[in-house]
């Protein structure tokens, strides 16, 4: 096969290690995200990285439930946050100044937080700082310091098209020991760091796996589709404004007439009149 590989998310594993990997490609999911917002290029660049780190780490999903990756600043760029659910359904969005020129927009040192929450359970959160904006680094120390895994990550994006190379050492089973490739982690990761940008973004995933590792034994499991898609919806909208209070909306209605909400995600839009605004409250027919 030749050509770029769709959005899909690629697992494989290197037979006798206990090293797994995972290549994402992220096309029209990227492209519907920044259709919806026109970013400028150094945002569209960075949001198409960190959802391509987001599509990674969404194999860890085994149960209902959303991913979140957030990158937190204090300069002109605030906030990059892309989310997943175990579908590989993304969506993603980013705050930074509007207005502000193009070359300081750039990504400097912050927080990088991942949220895991399932339907059923208990709400996960980790931090960890990332520098200069290198989420490569941070996902990184991540896995280091709260996963004890060892890890490597190549991200790469145009603003248009994007895509995540992943290297992972998990604890030796039984049946692998270590001396049977014992320099498999070293081999494995030098390889991966001969991939060029354009290889990354551009080679479908057999041909880039071909190019790395022909010499090397390569199991290749079925590919997962990854697609854009938003959890918003009037229900959701209704519920969050129910949260104001009745006499706040009616204030709002006596002063716009009705209210309009934009979904910030997919910039959806969401009216309420007067008898929909009542219909948020049943209680108050009771009384």
């Amino acid at each position: 096969m030749t050509g770029q590989s769709q959005d899909q998310l690629q697992r494989f594993s290197f037979d006798q290690t206990s090293i797994r990997g995972e290549l994402v490609h992220l096309n029209a999911t990227l492209q519907e995200v920044i259709r919806r917002h026109k970013y400028p290029q150094p945002i569209a660049s960075a949001l198409g990285e960190l959802m391509a780190a987001t599509a990674l780490l969404s194999a860890s999903l085994k149960f209902p439930g959303r991913l979140t990756l957030q990158l937190r600043f204090n300069g002109p760029v605030s906030l990059l946050q892309a989310e997943t659910d175990e579908k590989g359904q993304m969506r993603a969005i980013a705050r930074y100044q509007e207005g502000a020129e193009t070359d300081t927009l750039t990504i400097e040192d912050g927080q990088m937080v991942l949220t895991m929450e399932p339907e059923n359970g208990q709400r996960y959160q980790g931090i960890t700082a990332i520098e200069q904006g290198n989420i490569s680094t941070a996902l990184e120390d991540y896995f280091a310091q709260s996963e004890q895994l060892e890890s490597r990550f190549w991200l790469q994006s145009n603003g248009q098209v994007a895509a995540g190379f992943m290297l992972q050492k998990m604890p030796a089973s039984k049946t692998i020991s270590e001396e049977e490739d014992s320099d498999a982690w070293d081999r494995l990761g030098h390889l991966a760091s001969t991939i060029k940008p354009e290889e990354l973004l551009f080679l479908a995933n057999e041909d880039l796996l071909h190019r790395l590792y022909h010499e090397e034994a390569v199991r290749v499991y079925p590919p997962s589709a990854m697609s854009f898609w938003c959890n918003c919806s009037k229900d959701r909208i209704g519920n969050a404004l129910h949260q104001l209070g009745y006499d706040e909306l009616q204030s709002i209605l006596l002063e716009q007439g009705a209210i309009r909400i934009n979904c910030e995600f997919c910039q959806q839009a969401y009216t309420f009149d007067s008898t929909q605004v009542d219909e948020l409250f049943p209680e108050r027919t009771l009384q």
